[in-house]
């Protein structure tokens, strides 16, 4: 079956067809136009300006896709369109779309639940079996997950403040890094002293395993007010001690999660953590879980950088996994966007962020 995957939840356009066959898949094209430039001189992503980039765009962004996989519509069996969670207005220009290329093709639409799309990466990428944990860490996302199967997920762990790219494009923001904030950290702390700075470790100790980096994100507000004017070694000296704590923190606070798994599916022979959105594409976080994953017997599945961030290859996929497994909706053509759409429709809710992001 050949798909093609729309996703325009955030500050990316993109457009992909992918194959599904018994081997596996496979990412014929996967086109991804980036709103950097657009939302840089903001220091965040504008949502008003990124619908509008989206309606402007994406019709020549399914165009290259097709082009660029040798395809026309007539050749795909389905397409898929991110549904939520997201920013309102992009999730609208991109499911209308996907709703029109579908009406009008005859096609049937799936409408993609973003996360899942992040949480069957892997499969695509490795062929990872079910089932596996995932490590959610987004700009609006950092969760523990069960991935039991498609369509079924087990919440293990969440933030109950901030999600962990927030904390990098807000720490980045306050030291004056440019936008986005997560890559200009992680350069900046190439260049830092780790030790420096004293930055807490948030909920160490505590037997929940969830996460919390607001106070974190505090700590470095202080350190640079106590320090200012900062120099450029005081930025990388912040941002080396800022990442050390959160690569210290996910150690500790993912370890719980992986010794439940270990100890829940002890049968299973090749246990898996997989670590999916765009913080995943941090190095120092990748080497990390690398060393967390080897304690723990485990083997962690990173896909490519390029496939962590937002696109519609992933999108496509879960389309194909959905559709394959039966899950396609017949009435997906009155399917409304959901600005918040929890992976686990189960999980209790937390206090703080966490209460209203567990419906994101």
């Amino acid at each position: 079956m050949y798909a093609l995957g729309i996703e325009t939840s955030c500050d990316e356009t993109s457009a992909a067809v992918v194959k599904l066959d018994s081997g596996g898949g496979d990412i014929l094209a996967n086109v991804v136009l980036s709103q950097i430039a657009e939302h840089s001189a903001f220091g965040g992503v504008v949502p008003e300006i990124a619908a509008r980039a989206h309606v402007e765009a994406l019709d020549g962004v399914v165009r290259a896709a097709l082009d660029d996989a040798g395809m026309e519509l007539s050749d795909l069996d389905l397409v898929a369109a991110t549904a939520g969670p997201g920013l309102i207005g992009g999730l609208i220009v991109g499911l209308m779309t996907g709703k029109a290329i579908a009406a009008a093709s005859g096609l049937p639409l799936v409408p993609v639940n973003h996360l899942e799309a992040h949480a069957l990466t892997a499969r695509l990428t490795n062929g990872t079996a079910f089932p596996y944990l995932l490590l959610l860490v987004s700009g609006g996302h950092t969760q523990v997950v069960l991935v039991r199967g498609v369509g079924s997920y087990d919440r293990w762990a969440t933030t109950i403040d901030d999600a962990l790219g927030e904390a990098f494009d807000k720490t980045a923001k306050l030291l004056g890094l440019p936008y986005p904030g997560g890559p200009a950290v992680e350069e900046a702390a190439l260049e830092g002293d780790v030790k420096r700075f004293a930055l807490p470790r948030p909920l160490r100790g505590e037997e929940r395993p969830d996460f919390s980096f607001s106070g974190l994100k505090t700590a470095v507000r202080q350190t640079a007010n106590e320090l200012a004017p900062v120099s450029e070694q005081d930025v990388s000296d912040i941002c080396a001690s800022f990442q050390q704590a959160i690569v210290d923190t996910l150690k500790e606070r993912v370890g719980k999660s992986l010794a439940r798994f270990r100890e829940e599916f002890a049968d299973i022979a090749e246990p898996t953590l997989v670590v999916a959105g765009g913080v995943a594409a941090n190095k120092a976080i990748r080497t990390a879980l690398e060393t967390l994953c080897t304690e723990h017997g485990m083997r962690l599945v990173a896909p490519p950088p390029a496939l962590c961030s937002d696109n519609g290859a992933m999108i496509a996929w879960a389309g194909l996994e959905r559709f394959d497994a039966g899950l396609a909706d017949s009435g997906a053509l009155s399917f409304a966007p959901r600005p918040r759409w929890p992976l686990d429709e189960f999980a209790a809710p937390l206090v703080g962020h966490g209460k209203r992001g567990a419906k994101a």
